[in-house]
């Protein structure tokens, strides 16, 4: 009698456990595609940036106008760090861009993120009517994530190169509220 009730506790259970992979196992109409790589249109340097939508990147990546401690310029956890701008910070988000194609290597994708930041560090310097230097940092993709696809990266201005250097107190002028 009781080999009976193991025997049928064995067989109810293999029968729940076949149904529950045929319930859950993924069918053709049941898998989900993964999305394709984020696009961004690059702004123009003249352009007025304005925040946009957050991206979900494998990488740090910001709007224009946000306001951020940056590695090696302040200790802190992550290479990048947001802060109030209202607040003491190191720089500013002025431009978010999109590489080119056909990159192979990290020093190709560095050259390429430095080259298309140039003219908006240039553009946003010029509207700050003086108070420089100011300096130009980026945040971008790995190689890894760039043959990954994805292309964004981050244009970053400041008003030092080196740790413990002048700070930003505010938006620079022409990204913060009116």
């Amino acid at each position: 009698m009781r080999r009976r009730r193991v025997v049928a506790t064995a067989v109810v259970l293999l029968l729940l456990a076949a149904g529950a992979v045929v319930l859950l196992w993924p069918g053709p109409d049941r898998v989900t595609p993964a999305p394709p790589p984020p696009t961004s249109a690059a702004p123009s340097p003249s352009a007025s940036p304005s925040p946009s939508p957050s991206k979900v990147l494998p990488y740090l990546f910001f709007p224009p106008g946000t306001c951020l401690d940056y590695q090696p310029l302040s200790k802190t956890a992550a290479p990048a760090e947001t802060r109030p701008c209202d607040q003491v910070h190191d720089g500013e988000v002025v431009a978010d861009i999109v590489l080119p194609e056909g990159l192979t290597a990290e020093p190709a994708i560095q050259q390429a993120i430095t080259a298309a930041c140039e003219p908006h560090l240039v553009e946003w310097e010029t509207r700050q009517g003086g108070g420089g230097p100011y300096f130009g940092r980026y945040l971008g993709p790995r190689l890894v994530h760039y043959q990954a696809g994805f292309r964004d990266a981050t244009c970053v201005m400041a008003v030092t190169d080196r740790p413990g250097g002048r700070r930003l107190t505010g938006h620079l002028k022409g990204l913060g509220p009116s």
